[in-house]
């Protein structure tokens, strides 16, 4: 089935920045769309957006990402085989021969391959998860959902960048979302009472300032039990702390609650939270210039938690090959804008179970209402997603959508 036309839109994500949206047209008909997402907390491994750098949007605008699109990929990609995923991506990389996607632009090449895939699985009159996974595809993955927003993704004074109630416990999806959204509001009900602030950060999840990252730890705990679910049997906890954003690599040194804290000090930090709360996930607990922190953590507390990998791996299958080499984690975060190309994701999550590590498929905190994480999660039965709090369009997309594949499972 060959691909008769690509075009681009420069539209605006999340956080009210430009980015793009990708159509792919087949010689049948089909058509698939893709809109492109964008982070604030990134590795330095990642893959390159291409920026306008212009007047245009402080600098932000995408329209020379648009026209490598309609342009350059396009001449390259119409008539090719939308149904061989592979070849598209392999073109799309050495088309722009860059070891991070700098020249034609990791946004501009991402929207294409996507497209291209959803593109495909419309022509076949499959969704997205079942063409992407085949019959394999089956498992609703449980959500880490962000509830109380820190770091670069709130402008308060926690520096732990996402805490997050987990409903591991709880069997259906449908009820796991169900769960997310009471608990959320008796969250909601709790900040109000207290005089704190309810705005929201970049996910979704609310943005006080607190007295301590304890203090957020508690909130949620008393949200979960007066909401009547049952701590450390349905909802847990975990945390994105984003280290990186707060390591001082020359002095070997984290800034975290107001001091300077090596890494066997802050090892100890969590030690605490892992004893003190049902923690089943800490993500970049280090930075990613700390191998010897992420060995410490995972070495201690491998066997009781994931230990998730995000700016450490970028979603780089060779980096994660290393990481799996020197025993860093034992989780990897997915993000398919930091490698790319759904190809080299896919490739990044297969190497990833295959060490019996476990993958995260994750959002970012620049998003757009598309859908695509929601069906590859299932996809590659990767069985954990992190997609946000369950409020914001851009973030409830994701959970709708996998409402919407739960009930089709069950037929």
């Amino acid at each position: 089935m060959r691909i008769s036309s690509l075009r681009a839109l420069e539209i605006l994500d999340s956080r009210g920045n430009p980015t793009l949206m990708v159509k792919c047209v087949l010689e049948d008909g089909s058509v698939g769309v893709a809109r492109v997402p964008s982070g604030a907390s990134t590795g330095k491994n990642e893959a390159v957006e291409l920026r306008d750098g212009d007047k245009r949007y402080k600098g932000k605008g995408v329209l020379n990402a648009l026209r490598n699109v309609e342009d350059e990929i396009a001449k390259a990609l119409v008539g090719k085989d939308a149904y061989n995923q592979i070849a598209v991506d392999r073109l799309l990389i050495n088309l722009d021969g860059t070891p991070h996607k700098s020249r034609l632009g990791a946004n501009a090449i991402l929207g294409v391959s996507l497209a291209v895939a959803h593109a495909a699985a419309n022509s076949l009159k499959i969704p997205l998860y079942r063409y992407l996974g085949g019959v394999a595809a089956k498992t609703l993955p449980v959500p880490l959902m962000n509830f109380i927003n820190g770091g670069k993704h709130a402008d308060n004074n926690l520096d732990i960048q996402e805490f997050m109630i987990t409903p591991k416990g709880i069997k259906r999806f449908k009820d796991r979302v169900r769960a997310g959204s009471e608990i959320y509001h008796t969250l909601k009900g709790i900040l109000k009472g207290r005089g704190l602030s309810t705005g929201l950060g970049d996910e979704g999840g609310f943005a006080p300032n607190l007295h301590s990252h304890r203090e957020a730890l508690d909130l949620l705990v008393e949200a979960i039990e007066k909401a009547g679910y049952k701590l450390g049997h349905e909802i847990y906890l975990s945390l994105d702390v984003a280290a990186s954003e707060l390591y001082d690599a020359e002095g070997e040194v984290y800034r975290f609650e107001g001091r300077e804290m090596g890494r066997e000090e802050l090892l100890r930090v969590y030690e605490d939270y892992i004893n003190s709360y049902p923690i089943v996930s800490i993500e970049d607990p280090f930075s990613e210039e700390d191998p010897e922190g992420w060995r410490l953590i995972t070495r201690e507390f491998g066997h009781r938690i994931m230990i998730v990998g995000d700016d450490l791996y970028t979603t780089d299958p060779k980096m994660i090959a290393k990481g799996i080499e020197e025993g860093y984690s034992n989780a990897v975060l997915i993000k398919p804008n930091q490698i790319g190309t759904l190809t080299e994701t896919l490739e990044a999550v297969e190497i990833t179970h295959k060490a019996g590590w476990k993958s995260v498929i994750s959002h970012r905190s620049g998003e757009t209402e598309d859908t695509t994480i929601a069906d590859l999660a299932v996809a590659t039965n990767s069985g954990w997603i992190k997609t946000g709090a369950v409020a914001r369009g851009e973030r409830t997309a994701k959970y709708n959508r996998l409402l919407e594949i739960e009930e089709e499972l069950s037929i």
